[in-house]
């Protein structure tokens, strides 16, 4: 009796401790590389970045263009949707490629006039405040689709799993920073702001898409399918706490980021302990259609709570995003407000954040052996660390090794998040243009190679 008390008690506290020494020591790990990175120094010149506002030219109407970009990229993007749809892709992939066909990496090259036209640098500005609105409202519909319960219900076996699946790769592309900030970061960019983003931007999960690929294959419900959503979930939620961290820091002057810590702690106890018990009420007591009066409330918490992290320095779209996460995800008031938002999002504001996307990928950069060459040890060190760290810990975990690398190959993959991971880089004056452009197709190829990889090992779906 006792020998089986003592093994329990090693069982309870042996899984926490080993979690707190794999979390200690990445920690250390990256202390350690961002030591060694000071003494580096970028030589990409900072006019190389694109600005963030670009300012209008009498000449130029921004309605006509907008309205003409949407035009174009929703068409095109549902066209090439349907197109890859026939290789089992995802519909994320048909609409990233449109928004970089009609930029200056494609139609730019063969028919500039076209581009300069289309999306002339005027309306950059306008562009992107419409794209940055339409991601707000995706990320506040990730929230809501968020399952809290499924977390809390598997956390032994996907907390570990997930972040594991997190700081491998984070780690790797900490340590790939320390050779590509000498070449490819901007002049003045801080190693350390460098290397968090490098290493978030490999770390991230698409939780929407991989849920959308397990929906279609009819493996939501399944063992692998059910550990796959819980540790995908779990993903989003350290990504974009990293996210917030990182946007800090990179933002912060002196003694900023201290404030902005403390102000993300003050936002994240008042959304926890004050909005989300209001928001549950009101949730249980919503049992009849969205009137006007609620939807207007619902945004207006929205563009508030978006507001608040803006002004705190961590980007607008944690706010939206942790206002959907409090609300119950099968509550009918998440029921019916991801049922009248999910399409008018995803379809019609979502491509001018791939259209803008697609304005400021530049693969004429990526050009001559060399870059290539860069570009597919970026990739590399993507799938490795994400795949690697997901299959070590999922065998560790008591999966089978089919299982693991199942596990492993799901949560490789990327998409929309990628791209709002970049855009925030580039923004900040972080990763120049041609990194930018590298990063893309590393976000490309990577949720591309998701469903062929998946179908290759599990077959009885």
């Amino acid at each position: 009796m006792q020998l089986v008390s003592i093994r329990l008690i090693r069982e309870r506290w042996m899984a926490p401790l080993a979690y707190a020494l794999m979390l200690v020591a990445a920690v250390m790990a990256f202390l350690l590389i961002a030591q060694a990175g000071e003494s580096l120094t970028a030589t990409v010149a900072s006019i190389d970045a694109p600005p963030r506002h670009a300012t209008p030219t009498p000449h130029v109407n921004p309605l006509t263009h907008v309205l003409l970009v949407l035009i174009a990229v929703v068409t095109l993007g549902r066209l090439l949707s349907k197109l890859f749809a026939r290789f089992q892709q995802p519909p994320v992939i048909g609409e990233v490629l449109a928004g970089i066909a009609l930029g200056p990496s494609l139609l730019g090259r063969f028919w500039p006039a076209a581009t300069e036209f289309l999306l002339p640098t005027a309306i950059a500005g306008y562009l992107n405040v419409l794209a940055q609105l339409g991601v707000i409202l995706y990320m506040f519909v990730v929230g809501l689709e968020l399952n809290g319960g499924l977390l809390r219900r598997r956390a032994h076996a996907t907390v570990a799993i997930s972040h594991a699946s997190i700081l491998a790769p984070f780690l790797l592309g900490a340590l790939l920073a320390l050779w590509l900030y000498p070449r490819l970061a901007v002049r003045g960019a801080d190693f350390t702001s460098f290397a968090l983003f490098i290493g978030v931007a490999m770390s991230v999960t698409a939780f929407p898409v991989l849920a959308r690929i397990l929906s279609d294959r009819g493996m939501t419900k399944t063992e692998l399918g059910v550990v796959a959503l819980g540790c995908a979930a779990s993903d989003d939620v350290t990504a974009w706490c990293l996210l917030a961290l990182v946007v800090g820091v990179a933002e912060a002057k002196v003694g900023g980021a201290f404030w902005i810590i403390a102000g993300a702690l003050a936002y994240l106890a008042v959304m926890f302990l004050v909005v989300r018990p209001i928001a549950e009420r009101l949730s249980r007591r919503h049992d009849r259609p969205l009137t006007p009066g609620v939807m207007a409330l619902v945004f207006v918490a929205v563009l508030a709570s978006a507001l608040c992290t803006e002004w705190i320095g961590i980007h607008a779209i944690f706010g939206a995003f942790v206002l959907g996460a409090i609300i119950p995800h099968d509550s009918p008031l998440a029921t019916e407000l991801t049922y009248k938002l999910e399409d008018f999002v995803t379809v019609l504001l979502l491509p001018a954040f791939f259209a803008f996307t697609g304005m400021r990928t530049r693969l004429d950069l990526v050009s001559g052996t060399n870059a290539w060459l860069i570009c597919g040890l970026v990739l590399l060190v993507a799938t490795i660390g994400k795949f690697g760290g997901t299959l070590t810990a999922a065998r560790l975990a008591g999966q089978s090794w089919r299982d693991s690398a199942a596990l492993g190959v799901l949560m490789n993959t990327r998409g929309l998040m990628e791209l709002v991971v970049l855009n925030i880089g580039l923004d900040l004056g972080v990763i120049s243009p041609t990194l930018f452009a590298m990063m893309v197709i590393m976000a490309v190829v990577t949720t591309m190679a998701t469903t062929p990889l998946l179908t290759l090992l599990v077959r009885r779906y």
